[in-house]
């Protein structure tokens, strides 16, 4: 059965927030603290506009504050602002659903893609080799799932951390391994060829590979917050 979304109009522009080891998947959600002015700036003005941003990584990592004149991975993932809370100490916190990934389509020229008032910076950015990101499937299984659950199981048992184990074995086959993708402690170049997998039977093998190619099977499949 494959459901579709409700129409969103996808600008050809985005605000970029950059984040070294964190993607966003279609779909997926992602929790953030924006504590920076520059990025609360750009929440005010998502909120008063499509409440989409653009979350993508820096080519070479970058602890905080990532300067603005970084280089970026050529795709990323439009996210849409579904909540949001005001923390009355400069803070916001939001959470993001993925719908859709993009590549930049403009040339990463600084000059003139950066607010200047703002203080963020802003890509023109093309959806169209990513149209079956906005229409999610609810397939319940797939290559590589009982795999997958198997490394999961021991990683959790060997670090003692506790999961509700029913919750995840009813997972949709596609939320699982997208959560899997998103939150797992991998290097951001491995992370970056999990958003750029086409297909999430293609993501799964990936994650199948780097398991076992790490030896520790899956970090929590909890919140990242930044």
């Amino acid at each position: 059965m494959t459901s579709v979304r409700a129409p969103i109009q996808l600008p050809n522009r985005l605000a970029m927030f950059p984040l070294s080891g964190v993607i966003l998947l279609p779909s997926g959600h992602l929790p953030l603290t924006i504590f920076e002015p520059r990025y609360i700036a750009m929440i005010d003005d998502a909120l008063g506009l499509s409440r989409i941003i653009g979350i993508i990584q820096p080519r070479s990592p970058h602890a905080d504050p990532i300067p603005n004149d970084v280089a970026l991975f050529d795709i990323g993932t439009a996210g849409r602002i579904v909540q949001f809370a005001d923390l009355g100490d400069g803070r916001y916190h939001v959470t993001l659903e993925g719908l859709s990934r993009f590549r930049l389509k403009s040339a990463q020229d600084i000059q003139g893609n950066v607010d200047i008032v703002r203080g963020y910076r802003q890509e023109s950015v093309d959806f169209s080799a990513y149209s079956q990101d906005l229409c999610p499937t609810d397939t319940d299984e797939g290559p590589g799932r009982s795999r997958i659950l198997t490394l999961m199981r021991d990683y959790f048992t060997n670090n003692d951390i506790d999961a509700d184990w029913e919750a995840v074995a009813a997972s949709p086959y596609e939320a699982l391994i997208s959560s899997l993708a998103m939150s797992c402690p991998f290097e951001p170049t491995e992370k970056q060829a999990l958003l750029e997998c086409q297909t999430h039977n293609e993501r799964a093998a990936m994650l199948i590979s780097l398991f076992e190619m790490n030896g520790d099977g899956a970090a929590s499949v909890g919140s990242l917050k930044h």
